[in-house]
């Protein structure tokens, strides 16, 4: 029993050896191809013509993949849309966008110091004075001191408009942070600013108030 055993094992590997090496010109079984092929498509790589046809857009001609969302879609990330330009008539209408953000956690405060402290610290300070450590090393100047008066007036909007575009010297970080997390940074620069500063009204022009009244006799 044990010989027929044996003789079977041998005559079983003999026929995988053949199997696999039969044939110089052929690479074999693979194990799991997917491991080694991938399947996913590179993007503008033309699909395969008697799997896809042409839709109406391409009028019959060739297939191109691309990584665009599907029509009405958004990524996640996106879901706070900003669609004015980066011009001049965009700087402007930025004033009247008001934050999106209806809410500002501790969570959030912690996140966004976070975000602050990663991206804009390096110019901007801790405290967003105007003196971090680009600043104090003297090789860069006009950073700008967000407590100052004039960013404390400065709408959220045009805050955002700067931060996703770019400023004068301060380049976009529409590339580094996401709508949300830019909003986020808005919101986390008030909590560093000054509160602004509110006119004091104007002294009363009234003669009768200005007068007092005369002593009975």
């Amino acid at each position: 029993m044990k010989k027929i055993a044996i003789i079977t094992g041998a005559i079983v590997t003999v026929a995988a050896m053949f199997t696999s090496c039969g044939s110089k010109r052929e690479p074999g079984k693979v194990y799991m191809p997917d491991m080694a092929y991938s399947r996913a498509y590179e993007t503008y790589a033309e699909r395969d013509s008697t799997k896809f046809t042409a839709d109406q857009n391409n009028k019959g001609g060739l297939i191109f993949y691309n990584a665009a969302p599907v029509a009405g879609t958004m990524k996640r990330g996106e879901e706070l849309p900003y669609t004015l330009p980066n011009d001049t008539t965009g700087y402007k209408l930025s004033a009247t966008v008001k934050s999106p953000l209806t809410s500002f956690t501790a969570a959030d405060s912690a996140e966004a110091g976070r975000l602050f402290n990663i991206n804009c610290a390096i110019c901007h300070g801790a405290k967003a004075e105007g003196n971090g450590p680009i600043a104090s090393s003297g090789k860069i100047g006009g950073i700008a001191n967000l407590t100052l008066d004039s960013y404390v007036k400065m709408a959220d909007g045009t805050m955002f408009h700067s931060i996703t575009y770019g400023r004068n010297l301060m380049g976009s970080y529409a590339s580094q942070l996401d709508r949300k997390q830019r909003w986020m940074l808005v919101k986390y620069i008030r909590t560093l600013q000054p509160k602004p500063t509110v006119a004091a009204a104007p002294a009363s022009t009234d003669s009768t108030a200005a007068t007092p009244a005369a002593p009975k006799g």
